[in-house]
């Protein structure tokens, strides 16, 4: 067996999802366990005798939480369903008025996420004829001798204006330098602290992207929106590819009119999103006016395979149609 993901063994697809089920249904009766815990408390303290918890109570907590582990995995596993947003962007050119972009980000191709998913992936973002795709990072979960096969169908993404990257964390863990060179070889522009122009009708808008924030761990240039946008264009709208949202008030700062971000999964389960916001600057899923600039923050294409769970927070195919900010 070889360590294949950020912290997941490689199994088979199989096991995998057994193992998150079992995480799961652990997790759920672990919680049920201390409702019930905290209600017999309060019993106590109230004149008279608490009353016994008959068996029964415990077999449905037990039967309850496998099934909200089966309902999270099968939520998180699935082929997600289109999202349609609005992007608003102050200053919007009319010739971008309507232009749509597909997000994809997340996907986490792994075992969990194999080469059957992401052809599925691949066919529904297709079938949609966009102008743009953009990939805002944490594709994989392997080295790119294990996972070749898996991200095979990515080369097939076809839009009108191409397909665009920033890299995410999970990138800098598996082998940055051998997937950033793939990607490019499967078709997709790489925009690490670089931009590009997109153009209408003699329009313009500036597309561009950053590192990751874990960059610097593996020895890789920070993030650097002063370098993405160097020799920019003056006065043409900027929209950054950035895989964590954290960020986005340096991001206003700078004069981004809209933040592309992923990194959260969403926060995959009420109460849990709480805790993901803490670390993402509050930024956890949909859509922020941040400073003035636009934020959306995508609950993933897929999801890491380690704790595969969705319960309210669903994974998402994302086009996103441009619109000028009143």
């Amino acid at each position: 067996m070889s360590s294949g993901s950020v912290f997941a063994p490689e199994f088979p697809r199989g096991i995998v999802i057994l193992f998150n089920w079992a995480s799961g249904a652990i997790l759920f009766l672990a919680l049920l366990q201390l409702l019930l815990d905290v209600t017999i408390l309060a019993m106590w303290m109230l004149p008279g005798e608490a009353p016994a918890v008959p068996n029964a109570v415990r077999y449905a907590m037990a039967a309850a939480a496998s099934l909200l582990a089966a309902i999270g995995v099968l939520n998180a596993v699935r082929v997600p369903p289109l999202k349609d947003v609005d992007l608003h962007i102050r200053g919007l050119p009319s010739e971008f008025e309507g232009y749509t972009i597909v997000q994809l980000t997340d996907l986490h191709i792994s075992r969990l996420f194999p080469k059957a998913w992401t052809q599925k992936v691949v066919e529904r973002v297709n079938a949609l004829d966009v102008d743009l795709i953009v990939v805002t990072g944490d594709v994989i979960d392997g080295s790119l001798a294990m996972r070749r096969a898996d991200v095979a169908p990515l080369g097939a993404l076809s839009a009108k204006d191409g397909v665009y990257m920033s890299p995410g964390n999970h990138e800098y863990f598996l082998g940055y330098r051998e997937w950033m060179q793939h990607f490019s070889d499967l078709g997709m522009r790489i925009l690490a602290n670089a931009h590009a122009i997109l153009e209408r009708g003699g329009a313009r808008l500036m597309l561009a992207g950053v590192t990751d924030a874990s960059a610097p761990a593996t020895g890789q240039p920070k993030p650097d929106l002063a370098a993405a946008l160097a020799e920019g264009p003056p006065g043409v709208p900027i929209l950054l590819l950035d895989h964590q949202p954290r960020s986005a008030r340096r991001a206003a700062a700078r004069g981004v009119a809209a933040q592309l971000s992923g990194h959260t999964h969403g926060g995959m389960m009420p109460n849990l999103d709480r805790l993901v916001a803490r670390g993402n600057a509050g930024f956890v899923s949909g859509s922020y006016v941040v400073d003035g600039m636009t934020l959306y923050v995508n609950n993933g294409t897929g999801i890491w395979p380690g704790f595969a769970l969705r319960l309210r927070r669903p994974s998402e195919l994302t086009r996103l149609t441009l619109r000028r900010a009143p």
